[in-house]
């Protein structure tokens, strides 16, 4: 699957302008892209929080280096074959003025300065491999439409992280669960996802997954009942 042009991206995490409905679809459907979008807002968003600091350290002296050499590029001589332009990729940056670049590579790379002791992996949601414990890919139940699913990680830290898509809507809610297959009716409520593709849940303390190894998504009414509707949507089994 294409990619969205990073640029775009950028734009659109920091909302300088609407998601057109063939990009909306795409990060539906692209778990790549969406994980870039969540990275870009999230540096966008400790930029904001450290808008009100005062003394903050200096960015790098490379940092400006690289911003003067941005700006000062020198433009094509005269007489010079133009370049072949690509008229869509050009369209859809008619509003990004020519200094954006610069000015937003300088804006994260403050962040990051500023922000170096959060870690690197941690601003911008990144989970190396050797974090990931276990990992489930869930699939629809027969009553639910088949381009519905998602994917799982269970981190070492006790986090559950999971990305849905297609999910049918509601009237109530969703909910994360851990099911034991060996005994049915065990489970454990891990928490209700938030109304958006994707979510980082907590593991109950003490829970055993090898054990509760089955992920199960359902759709829950607003009645006050703590326990299991009945109503599943996706199911996976979590792996090594």
């Amino acid at each position: 699957m294409q990619h969205l042009d990073p640029d775009r991206l950028v734009l659109l995490a920091l909302s300088e302008e609407l998601e057109e409905p063939t990009e909306i679809d795409h990060l539906e459907h692209c778990a790549d892209c969406r994980r870039e979008m969540r990275a870009l807002r999230d540096v966008a968003e400790i930029g904001a929080q450290t808008g009100e600091i005062r003394d903050l350290p200096a960015p790098p002296e490379h940092v400006w280096q690289a911003i003067e050499a941005g700006i000062t590029a020198p433009q094509a001589p005269a007489g010079s074959a133009a370049p072949v332009v690509d008229l869509a990729r050009h369209q859809s940056r008619r509003t990004r003025p020519r200094w954006l670049a610069p000015v937003l590579a300088a804006a994260a790379a403050t962040v990051l300065a500023v922000a170096g002791t959060v870690g690197f992996d941690r601003i911008i949601d990144r989970t190396p491999d050797n974090q990931v414990t276990a990992r489930a890919t869930l699939t629809p139940l027969a009553t639910v439409p088949p381009n519905a699913g998602g994917d799982v990680q269970v981190l070492a830290d006790g986090q559950l992280r999971i990305d849905v898509r297609n999910l049918p809507l509601t009237s109530g809610f969703h909910e994360v669960w851990l099911l034991d297959p060996d005994t049915p009716g065990k489970m454990v409520a891990v928490g209700n996802l938030p109304g958006k593709a994707e979510a980082v849940l907590t593991v109950p303390a003490g829970t055993d997954l090898n054990r509760y190894r089955l992920v199960d998504v359902s759709d829950e009414p607003h009645d006050g009942d703590a326990t299991h509707s009945g109503k599943s949507l996706l199911r996976g089994t979590l792996t090594k």
